[in-house]
């Protein structure tokens, strides 16, 4: 619930929340590892945060709730949210890989235009499917010609990583495959605590991208399911953990307490500049290209129509950042 005047520390909570948020990317793209056993790693130590807030909640839920939570539409929509989870964290570790800092978040945090343009497809094909509003499709169209403009970069040098083509598709691979953990939870959440959602597809998808890793990456035989124990790498996921995860997105859902979706959508639109100004000024990633500027300023355009399109959707806006709190 919202108030009319929220407190000056939400506001401050909701400025550190999206600094952390903006932090994940380039926190993942210095550690020195193959990008499927780095999701892994991210999502287990992430179940383990999760944990004790999930075995808090199932004691507190009537028993209801709880057969509830073992039926088989259940467990199917879950193991569903799961790979759905351990495809997008696949596919956005790896782009940071193989494009710069700034083009991975920019095309990562871009599933609006992927939702639009999937309701405008299904609402073609399909009857009682909601057809995107005049400001949506238009929010869709310039959030498109962005991206294009950004792809003249192609070739550019971001401190070591440079923009290719096959990074970009896999960033956006990311955003279009964090639709499918956005629905499955936009239907569980209806009833669901957060944590008993949140926890088992995060295990879940962190355990989907052990065998991928085993089968295509080496550093998986040098180091192993839990080598993120390892001295040289729990710094790293612990920092990932703590202030991407605790700071950044606990931290939005508890601004969603006092703020409108609607305005916490639309600061996390700006993480692709933030996340870049961090890996600048702590690492030394650089600046983008011209186009990277001028195509990014159009697609967050685009994402800004399209998040303030619909403002009565407030629980799309909402699962959007419940989504996000396992990333």
């Amino acid at each position: 619930m919202t108030t009319a005047k929220p407190p000056l520390w939400v506001w401050v909570l909701l400025v550190a929340a999206i600094f952390g948020v903006s932090s994940a990317g380039t926190l993942l793209q210095q550690i020195e590892l193959d990008p499927l056993l780095k999701a892994s790693w991210r999502l287990q130590l992430t179940a383990v945060v999760l944990f004790p807030f999930a075995f808090f909640q199932w004691r507190q839920q009537p028993s209801e709730v709880k057969e509830q939570m073992f039926e088989k539409r259940t467990l199917g929509i879950l193991a569903l949210s799961g790979l759905a989870l351990a495809l997008h964290f696949g596919a956005w570790v790896a782009s940071l890989k193989y494009t710069t800092l700034t083009h991975s978040l920019l095309f990562v945090t871009a599933h609006p235009l992927i939702v639009v343009a999937g309701m405008f497809i299904l609402g073609i094909v399909l009857t009682g499917v909601r057809q995107p509003t005049h400001r949506e499709l238009f929010g869709a169209m310039i959030g498109f010609a962005g991206a294009a403009l950004t792809l003249l970069d192609e070739g550019t040098q971001q401190g070591d990583n440079t923009v290719t083509l096959l990074g970009d598709s896999l960033a956006l691979l990311g955003a279009f495959t964090v639709v499918g953990y956005i629905v499955c939870g936009r239907i569980l959440r209806a009833w669901m605590p957060i944590f008993l959602y949140a926890f088992p597809v995060t295990l879940l998808a962190a355990v989907l991208l052990l065998p991928a890793s085993m089968l295509v990456e080496s550093d998986y035989a040098t180091y192993g399911v839990f080598g993120w124990l390892d001295a040289a790498f729990f710094g790293w996921f612990l920092a990932l953990a703590l202030i991407a995860g605790l700071l950044g997105h606990t931290g939005l859902n508890t601004c969603l307490k006092y703020l409108s979706p609607l305005v916490i959508s639309a600061c996390v639109t700006l993480e692709p500049v933030i996340g870049s100004l961090i890996g600048y000024a702590v690492f030394d990633t650089s600046l983008p290209g011209r186009w990277t500027w001028f195509g990014g300023a159009v697609l967050m355009i685009g994402l800004l129509l399209i998040v303030t399109a619909a403002p009565t959707e407030t629980d799309t806006n909402n699962q959007t950042l419940e989504a996000s709190k396992d990333a």
